[in-house]
């Protein structure tokens, strides 16, 4: 396995910090973005509010200067403000779609850059099943979330005969702080009840996938929709 330089953008939690762990673990140079959570050690450290475009500039900078032009970068940073659509505002709408798909595009663009004169790279962003299915209260989620296939598939169309790999991964139901804090462990539970695989999965599972992702084993997948939701999104 080659050894890469790494960004993931939101990886001091949750998801994003599992695959931090991971990827450091195999041997790669890792950095990830953080506004507020303590990152986790052994991985550089960059602030960025990935919804600033010169932030986020900045950051890719940083993490060059550090350690090399970004090979693997992993969209991880997200966010959710859910209300009813009759009492969803412009405010709300916006907050989640340019967290959510306007800053996994522009940093897949930065990446891009790079990428495209090595003839190597591998993105991958952080999805939802939400975005194949729905949810009440969740039409701005949903939307950034969807979006992001149509995005990815089109980047791929693009990048593919460089070298570049782009592709989602499709979580559900998952242990992090973002869960815990919108659905709450007990109805998390009887969600989790309902479906073929009757549990909340966890980070490290999700890691687990996108490590596959950006590995050399991965070479020829690009503009797939991996799910590792327990079958929630089965026929989506």
């Amino acid at each position: 396995m080659s050894q890469r330089s790494v960004l993931i953008t939101g990886g001091s939690s949750g998801i994003g910090r599992a695959t931090a762990l991971r990827l450091a673990g195999q041997g790669h140079r890792v950095a990830v973005t953080f506004r507020t959570s303590q990152p986790p050690d052994g991985v550089l450290a960059v602030k960025c509010d990935v919804t600033d475009p010169a932030s986020l500039e900045a950051a890719f900078k940083e993490v060059e200067a550090a350690q090399g032009p970004v090979e693997v970068l992993v969209c991880s940073a997200g966010t959710t403000a859910d209300q009813l659509l009759l009492r969803m505002t412009p405010d709300l709408l916006d907050h989640v779609l340019s967290t959510n798909l306007v800053a996994p595009i522009l940093a897949a663009r930065l990446a891009a850059r790079k990428m495209i004169l090595k003839r190597f790279g591998r993105i991958i962003v952080v999805g939802s099943v939400v975005g194949m299915r729905g949810e009440a209260g969740q039409v701005n989620y949903a939307a950034s979330k969807a979006g992001l296939i149509g995005a990815v598939r089109s980047m791929s169309r693009e990048l593919g005969n460089r070298g570049i790999t782009v592709n989602v991964v499709s979580p559900g139901l998952t242990d992090t702080d973002m869960l815990q804090s919108t659905i709450g462990p007990e109805k998390a539970a009887q969600m989790a009840a309902e479906l073929p695989i009757p549990r909340v999965g966890t980070p490290d599972e999700v890691a687990a996938a996108i490590a596959f992702l950006a590995s050399d084993d991965a070479a020829y997948i690009t503009g797939a929709i991996l799910p590792i939701d327990g079958g929630a999104g089965m026929g989506h």
